[in-house]
């Protein structure tokens, strides 16, 4: 299987339900800090020879307690950094995880005039937060040789009220202030909170000279709410990669037409997969049944690359539950390409308690010309590489049905053999798929970009190893506190301190070893 990406329009609007262009909901949950304050008891010091030499051998009781007493304090403390590694993933049982901001997203304050826009520079990731009708600014500076794009997701506080007019914007400007492109999307009849994503893009059109030259342009991100929607400030999430422009031109006209049937289910019967959190975690999915859960409010995540000149056919199951009722627009499923630019999406269902399936519309094989239609489907299939699939279950299920996991049933077909790429006149970057990307969505690596599969699983285990060093020094660090302390108490050893002697009434240990006095880790 190999990857494709979903692209932006150009300037328009579309909507997260029918005719609307959304984008999806979740994440990770808070991580909690956790302090460990540790009781220090003193005591009484024996001088005698023999004490000294038993406390030498090894073997007296005060000293035994004291390296058991070390050797605990260290498992926990490396226990308590096990924990809070994996925080970012947890979450209390039957809750909806938040959104998962990328880790390596840099905080960024956008402004409200050209002037004081701070830049955001190419293949990094920016957090920020967007206040209800609010605008944001920032700049970026663009080469001759290059197309350009900015995504930005929008993300709501859990729960927040919504309108289906609620709308996130997103323009790139040059320095006279016109569009180079733009994009609405708002939530649609689907109105819970979940996160709104759209791009704009600067591409080198040889029939227009506007948005061509090299120099300063700007990003403007705006929000519209309504009066009856919460005023809180929404995260917002934002990209900005850049596409080679091509060595030779090729054709200038988008396809007309393309096969629209539905393939025959994949093979191989159903495999688990659980979703991601956000756009940064969605796990890869190769062609096949794959089976998640999910809660209501809750979004999940997944990643599939789609190479040139292949065809993606995805759809989505809501799996029956007991009881009786009715929800609409219960299973919002959108789909954005590598830029993250909305392609598709379908937020029609009616969920009734019995078993539901939403599939997007036939969409073209991906081609490099697909990026003249006006057809949003059409002209986000315009590149190669990870195309991003979100899946939000509605919160009212929870009403209706009870609130509990739900079983999510996804079939994925990438139908063709991959084509040539186009003759792009530098590196492809994201842009491509690489035997890398194919064994990562075998596997179910996740990663924002091509080729980093494994960046979540060396996350993990740098975690691991660094969690493993920690214990071992740790471990000889207290051991030798514990013995001073132990021998410090029986008097043994060259220059003994008598207990009470390091440090203030209460303190944990000779100064500049252990944990810090008094406070706890």
């Amino acid at each position: 299987m190999r990857s494709g990406g979903v692209g932006p329009g150009r300037s328009g609007s579309v909507a997260d339900s029918a005719g609307v262009a959304g984008a999806g909901w979740c994440g990770r949950g808070d991580d909690e800090g956790k302090r460990v304050k540790r009781r220090d008891r003193s005591g009484s010091t024996g001088g005698g020879r023999a004490g000294a030499a038993g406390g030498a051998r090894g073997g007296g009781p005060a000293k035994r307690a004291a390296v058991r007493g070390a050797v605990a304090a260290v498992l926990a403390g490396t226990s308590l950094l096990a924990a809070g590694a994996g925080a970012g993933q947890a979450r209390a049982a039957g809750e909806p995880a938040a959104y998962g901001f990328a880790a390596e997203a840099r905080p960024v304050s956008g402004a409200s005039t050209t002037s004081d826009a701070p830049r955001l520079d190419a293949g990094a990731v920016y957090k920020d937060a967007l206040r209800r009708d609010g605008k944001l600014i920032y700049r970026v500076d663009l080469d001759d040789a290059h197309h350009a794009y900015v995504s930005a997701v929008a993300v709501p506080p859990r729960g927040a009220e919504l309108s289906y007019r609620d709308q996130l914007s997103v323009s790139l400007q040059d320095r006279d202030g016109s569009d180079c492109s733009s994009t609405s999307t708002q939530f649609g009849s689907a109105d819970f909170a979940r996160p709104l994503a759209a791009y704009a893009h600067r591409t080198l059109e040889t029939d227009r000279s506007r948005c061509r030259d090299a120099g300063s342009y700007y990003v403007v991100v705006e929000r519209e709410g309504q009066d009856a929607s919460s005023a809180e400030p929404w995260g917002l999430e934002l990209r900005h990669v850049l596409e080679p422009a091509l060595s030779s031109t090729g054709p200038t006209k988008a396809p007309e037409g393309w096969p629209s049937a539905s393939p025959a289910p994949p093979a191989g019967g159903p495999r688990e997969r659980a979703g991601g959190t956000g756009f940064a975690d969605a796990p890869g999915l190769a062609e096949g049944e794959w089976t998640d859960r999910i809660e209501p409010g809750e979004s999940r995540f997944y990643r599939i690359p789609v190479d040139w000149g292949q065809q993606l056919f995805v759809s989505a199951d809501l799996g029956s539950a007991a009881g009786g009722g009715f929800v609409s627009g219960a299973l919002p499923v959108s789909l954005y390409n590598p830029a993250l630019g909305l392609v598709d999406s379908a937020d029609s269902l009616a969920y009734d308690g019995k078993q539901k399936s939403a599939a997007l519309d036939p969409l073209p094989p991906v081609a490099y010309e697909n990026r003249y239609a006006s057809a949003t489907k059409t002209n986000g299939m315009r590149f190669a590489g990870w195309y991003y699939l979100r899946v939000s279950l509605n919160p009212k299920v929870a009403q209706v049905f009870g609130k509990k996991p739900y079983g999510l049933t996804l079939r994925v077909n990438v139908e063709h053999d991959a084509a040539p790429p186009p003759p792009y006149a530098g590196p492809a970057g994201i842009f491509a798929v690489t035997d890398d990307d194919r064994r990562a969505a075998t596997d179910g690596a996740s990663g924002t970009s091509p080729g980093d599969g494994g960046g979540t699983m060396r996350l993990v285990a740098a975690g691991g190893i660094g969690a493993g060093t920690l214990l071992l020094l740790g471990l000889g660090a207290w051991t030798v506190v514990a013995r001073r302390r132990a021998d410090a108490g029986t008097g043994a050893g060259t220059g003994a301190e008598p207990v009470g002697a390091v440090g203030a009434p209460g303190a944990t240990g000779p100064a500049g070893f252990g944990p810090p006095r008094g406070g706890g880790w």
